[in-house]
């Protein structure tokens, strides 16, 4: 099964969220059906048409949105008041702005964290997950990324880290941070272009050539950049094991989980391990995928998960409470 053919969203706007930024939304789909949210990645990437296709828009109401700083969000690129606590609080926002009472959670890799978070804080409004490429942002998930994806990518890692002075490079973090950030626009895109370009190669089972092709000069590039690279120095604004702790919140809600084998920007490991921790939670990997969406054995696992969920979400909200007030 692959993704539905292309569908244009009925209603779309921009919400003012307060801090000065403002996120744009858009609904598709059956208005009068169960509510999914997809839940973009990054944190930075924004949202994108193809993402709609992974529901059957007979029979879903469909959200999608872009993130704080991301998109066709605004202020672009922003990492003032920027935290997952305001992204949670957005969702909400939203959630209350569009009349929904629950929602589906649709999220990978950067996504599947903000959706356990999200959930976490308000599982009242959650009917299910569908995660992809499980990140929980702890510690050595971050250094996996800034250094691990170099054993299986080392071409990638070199120039990664090649665009730092040697002196820099025991903590590169830190230093593409101060770059991303610098006023100067050939500093920060500079640095933008490589940090997104290590990312792009690693993302799939399959790479492409890595050279100049993935230092892309788009529209997104900063705001992934340097939004991610925010995020994870300041460990995802989140807890040690703070979704694995508070997991018992959304245990009693179905989830399918789709993992890429070869997933190594989030390896199965993690998916391994909140899946065994969730009694509800279906595990699916995916034996010819990395870490992409829209590697085509990801993307029909990925649709088959939103057509299960139709027989599991009107359960779920059976065993729900329905008297909460919007």
């Amino acid at each position: 099964m692959d993704l539905f053919p292309p569908f244009e969203p009925h209603a779309f706007g921009m919400l003012e969220v307060g801090d000065g930024h403002s996120l744009y939304w858009e609904v598709s789909g059956n208005p009068d059906g169960p509510v999914a949210v997809f839940v973009h990645g990054g944190p930075g990437a924004g949202s994108a048409p193809a993402y709609r296709r992974f529901f059957d828009p007979a029979f879903w109401r469909i959200v999608l949105f872009d993130q704080r700083g991301c998109g066709r969000s605004r202020p672009h690129a922003s990492v003032e008041a920027n935290t997952t606590a305001h992204l949670v609080a957005d969702m909400e926002v939203l959630r209350r702005h569009l009349g929904i009472g629950r929602w589906l959670l649709f999220g990978g890799s950067w996504g599947s964290t903000l959706a356990l978070a999200y959930g976490e804080a308000h599982p009242e409004r959650c009917t299910g997950f569908v995660l992809r490429g499980v990140f929980l942002f702890r510690r050595h998930e971050v250094e996996w990324f800034l250094s691990g994806m170099g054993h299986f990518f080392p071409e990638a890692w070199r120039r990664f880290m090649g665009h730092l002075p040697v002196a820099e490079r025991a903590d590169p973090l830190s230093a593409y941070m101060g770059r991303l950030n610098h006023p100067d626009p050939e500093v920060h895109m500079a640095a933008a272009r490589i940090w997104c370009g290590y990312e792009e190669a690693c993302a799939r089972l399959i790479p492409s050539a890595i050279g100049p092709a993935h230092e892309s000069d788009g529209p997104g590039t900063l705001a992934m950049a340097r939004i991610e690279a925010h995020y994870m120095i300041h460990d995802g604004f989140l807890e040690p094991d703070q979704l694995l702790a508070g997991l018992g919140r959304i245990q009693h809600l179905p989830a399918i989980i789709v993992q890429g084998r070869y997933d190594v920007i989030c390896p199965p490991a993690t998916a391994e391990e909140l899946a065994q921790s969730w009694p509800l939670a279906r595990l699916r990997i995916i034996p010819d995928a990395g870490h992409s969406a829209m590697e085509v054995p990801v993307r029909a696992a990925l649709v088959g998960a939103t057509e299960r969920m139709k027989g599991l979400v009107p359960r779920a909200v059976a065993l729900a409470n329905p008297a909460q007030p919007v």
